[in-house]
């Protein structure tokens, strides 16, 4: 283990963003989902009502960036929970011990902020970050799948609800206001929520990405049921040349599930995404969801492409 020369030091906002980006673009080159972060994107993240840069982490050796990690406290949750994320060493310096100096960076720094509880995600797909966290005491608590298919031939023989009705949100506050609403509803009873804030959501849809008519609610007898959001990254499409598109969120109010709302939602985002160009599409689930979504995805044809793995530690 090569420790002498390394440095951790806080990341300084307005001078070390390209220096993030930098670590973050040569860390995470692999993945197979990968696109290079620019400068515009940091600009957005750093608007985000809840960006700190307290807790971000920069590793040196001998002067050169070569890995990062942030320490995040969601200030808008009750618990005493952070977050770590972003763990990246640059190829090259890996497997020299510096990952599991970030990770006790990371931890240490939520320790001196009262966090009681440290909370992480591990790709199934990267076993040497699983080691590393899991090393340091970090213990499985809950797995989601990726998964993702094909839009060639959308299914028209699974059962819908045809009484319900689907239309895009509007311009204006008034369905911004109302997707708000309807997403925090049905997703109050799912692992680790916690409300999202209106600032928040109107943060989201002022994205450069965010179609407005990519997005759906659904309407049962005229009232609200559910809604669904569709989410095409340009930066990805352009930069791999995959047409990928995301189901962002979807979600039906508790009193009308088992009704087939929720297969009306998804088949409707796929639709849209297939007249926008996209020819696969992918979400993400909690295995454990009490809704059983994921019995639905498979359903409708989607794929679990890898597992995303969250774990925890105590750390007062």
């Amino acid at each position: 283990m090569d420790l002498t020369m390394l440095k951790i030091r806080e990341f300084i906002k307005g001078e070390d963003e390209e220096t993030w980006l930098s670590i973050r673009n040569a860390a995470f080159k692999e993945y197979d989902d990968f696109r290079p972060g620019t400068m515009e994107d940091m600009e957005i993240w750093k608007k985000d009502p809840g960006f700190d840069e307290v807790g971000m982490f920069i590793a040196e050796l001998d002067g050169k960036p070569i890995g990062r990690i942030h320490a995040y406290i969601d200030k808008q949750r009750k618990d005493k929970k952070g977050y770590i994320q972003g763990l990246g060493v640059i190829p090259g310096f890996r497997g020299r011990g510096f990952g599991r100096q970030l990770v006790d960076k990371a931890i240490e720094s939520l320790k001196e902020r009262g966090v009681q509880t440290a909370q992480t995600w591990i790709r199934d797909d990267k076993p040497i970050a699983k080691h590393i966290f899991e090393s340091s005491g970090f213990k499985l608590v809950r797995i989601f799948s990726t998964m993702r298919r094909k839009l060639d031939a959308i299914p028209d023989n699974v059962e819908k609800n045809t009484d319900v009705m689907l239309r895009a949100m509007n311009e204006g506050i008034g369905d911004k206001k109302l997707a708000w609403k309807l997403n925090d509803e049905a997703f109050s009873e799912h692992f680790d929520y916690r409300p999202t804030t209106l600032e928040e959501w109107k943060h989201w849809f002022s994205h450069p990405d965010f179609d407005r008519e990519g997005w759906f609610i659904a309407f049962l007898d005229g009232q609200p049921v559910g809604l669904v959001g569709t989410w095409i990254d340009s930066k990805f499409v352009q930069h791999t040349g995959v047409k990928r598109g995301w189901i962002e969120t979807i979600g039906v109010l508790k009193p009308y599930r088992r009704k087939n709302i929720g297969t009306s939602l998804i088949l409707h985002g796929m639709e849209h995404l297939k007249s926008k160009g996209m020819t696969e599409v992918e979400l993400g689930v909690d295995d454990l969801n009490q809704t059983e979504a994921i019995k639905l995805y498979k359903k409708v044809g989607f794929q679990v492409i890898r597992k995303d793995l969250t774990h925890q530690k105590k750390i007062n």
